[in-house]
């Protein structure tokens, strides 16, 4: 490929993101693996799932009462004659032969609905005497029955390829019998971190050295994310050691660099990936944290050329980069959503960026506010740890009142 022009290509937020998703949609993982069905939380499913038979496969009792007849309700009270009752797992032969006109039968959640049955009436609305039941509300024919096959019918897809696995999808296979599951295989994620300032963890930085945290809060969330993280060794501010790291990279499915980004005489990511031969689909964002993000493409692989600074590393990799891993797990490609809450304190800022500051999410239930945490800039990582998500203040606006609705992005 040949080099490109490493000209500016500074995008809007919206353009950037769905630049990454448009690519991020033609990406299919070709290793697929099975793993036993508690192994495959978290993973993505390269086979779809069917029903293996009706769901559910009988009338089923939604709630703890009588099975009745419906019309035997009209005029309340109303007194039936009790046949029977019907447990949860019972055998066809113990049921009734059926509910007759002015019968009903006790039966429990979960329980098969008997014959002429067409209504469960729920308990609080019952006294038992003996054999006979008193009722003292009406209901209509199908309440709290689930008909048979409702749920979905035998050979039905009820969990589709490129799903990812978690607690209720988990229910979804054990319920049609699956005790192993095809799964792609996790996308195996590069880390290089740069900069001669930038030093092991097991080493004691100098006054004005720091140590390598970008690298393993990335970790965690290509994790987090679904990849299997590879750190690579700290690239030093010298072209051939980065070559020759970024080379080492390019061999995994996905390249994340932090640091060397910027328009430092000593920002050397952008020109050692058009050496060779990198597409540069965009070279900023308009948004902070995080505005050089790089985002591009060479020797048939992606890269993403994260900040350096922690926060903004965080913030465009939840933006950016997870979408692409996640494409390369085998999900398919999802819009970015946001929450909204109301804005428990007044935020002033500057127009022309989309902004995702740290804030505070707090109170309950449907009474949730918002508001800034309080950081010192992208370095600040002691107030992102203390924050549970992003607040996010569209490029046109430079103040917003308490009590207003704002984007929140979850972290």
């Amino acid at each position: 490929m040949a080099v490109v022009s490493q000209a500016s290509t500074i995008l809007t937020f919206e353009e950037a993101r769905h630049t990454v998703e448009q690519h991020a949609t033609g990406m299919r993982p070709a290793v697929v693996e099975t793993v036993d069905l508690l192994a495959s939380v978290n993973r993505v499913l390269a086979q779809s799932v069917a029903a293996d038979r009706d769901f559910p496969p009988f009338r089923r009792a939604m709630r703890d009462g009588y099975a009745v007849r419906a019309a035997d309700l009209a005029n309340l009270p109303a007194t039936l004659q009790v046949i029977g009752e019907i447990k949860a797992g019972a055998p066809p032969e113990s049921l009734p032969a059926e509910v007759g006109p002015r019968q009903a039968a006790a039966i429990m959640t979960g329980a098969p609905a008997p014959k002429g049955a067409d209504a469960v009436v729920m308990v609080e609305y019952t006294s038992l005497t003996g054999r006979e039941v008193r009722i003292t509300r009406g209901v209509s024919s199908g309440d709290n029955i689930v008909p048979s096959g409702s749920e979905a019918r035998k050979g039905e897809i009820v969990l589709e390829a490129g799903t990812r696995m978690d607690y209720g999808t988990i229910a979804v296979a054990a319920s049609v019998g699956l005790e192993a599951l095809a799964v792609f295989r996790r996308p195996e994620i590069a880390i290089l971190s740069t900069g001669d300032e930038v030093v092991p963890l097991g080493k004691q930085p100098g006054p004005h050295e720091i140590r390598n945290s970008n690298s393993y809060s990335l970790a965690a969330q290509v994790s987090q994310a679904g990849g299997v993280p590879r750190m690579l060794d700290i690239a030093p501010d010298e072209i051939e050691r980065l070559r020759s790291l970024v080379q080492q990279g390019l061999q995994h499915d996905l390249l994340l660099l932090t640091g060397g980004v910027s328009m430092g005489k000593y920002d050397l990511v952008e020109q050692v990936l058009a050496e060779l031969g990198a597409e540069f689909f965009f070279t900023g964002a308009q948004i902070q944290p995080g505005r050089p993000i790089v985002f591009g493409r060479v020797q048939g692989r992606y890269f993403f050329g994260l900040p350096g600074n922690p926060i903004s590393t965080m913030v465009t990799f939840e933006l950016f980069a997870r979408p692409m891993l996640e494409a390369l797990a085998g999900m398919k490609p999802r819009p970015l959503q946001f929450l909204h809450a109301r804005l428990k304190s007044e935020i002033k800022t500057k127009t022309g960026l989309t902004r995702f500051l740290p804030g505070t999410l707090s109170g309950e239930f449907e009474r949730v506010e918002v508001e800034l945490t309080g950081w010192r800039g992208s370095g600040d990582v002691a107030t992102m740890a203390r924050s549970n998500c992003y607040i996010v203040i569209p490029p046109d606006r430079e103040k917003i009142a308490a009590g207003e609705w704002v984007a929140v992005m979850m972290r």
